[in-house]
């Protein structure tokens, strides 16, 4: 049976929590697919994983921008925000067709923080998963409603950082 985990808050590593988890998944011959999104196209914490020697992991990001989805002005958010759209879709179909075993769908609650979707499209994809899949969600904020969809939710919170 698969699970639903939610990695929030402040803190760093949610990602990285999440790739590891999805690491470990592709171990167990599970197939891995993480859709990242709010963190541009050019984003290269994850560019290791096509040097590695699986073909379990697969990676998609939908933007086009090369910045942080935050760093843009209005207009080119406007026109990021359709591409965004475009991978929340590619998310449901994954759900829908059970195209892989495990989904990390990456800073997916920014969606929600931002206002690109709202908490009942994110929580309709959630309603269609098959129970066998897992996917991990990750995000700064966990919304009340997804509670009742997740099996664990874990905050990270940094409590101290050394300045330079």
């Amino acid at each position: 049976m698969g699970n639903i985990d939610i990695y929030c808050g402040n803190g760093r590593g949610k990602t990285t929590l999440a790739i590891g988890k999805g690491i470990q998944a592709s171990t167990q011959e599970k197939s891995v697919i993480i859709i990242q999104f709010l963190k541009g196209k050019e984003r290269k914490e994850l560019d290791f994983l096509e040097n590695m020697e699986t073909r379990d992991i697969k990676v998609f990001r939908f933007e086009k921008m090369d910045a942080c989805y935050e760093d843009l002005t209005q207009e080119e958010k406007e026109e990021e925000n359709i591409n965004i759209l475009n991978g929340v879709n590619f998310a449901r179909k994954v759900v829908v067709t059970q195209e892989c075993d495990f989904l990390i769908l990456d800073e997916v609650l920014g969606l929600l923080d931002t206002g690109i979707i709202s908490i009942d499209v994110l929580t309709e994809i959630l309603k269609q998963r098959n129970d066998s899949m897992d996917i991990i969600m990750t995000g700064r904020e966990c919304p009340e409603e997804l509670k009742e969809f997740a099996d664990t939710i874990t905050e990270l919170t940094t409590i101290y950082t050394r300045e330079p």
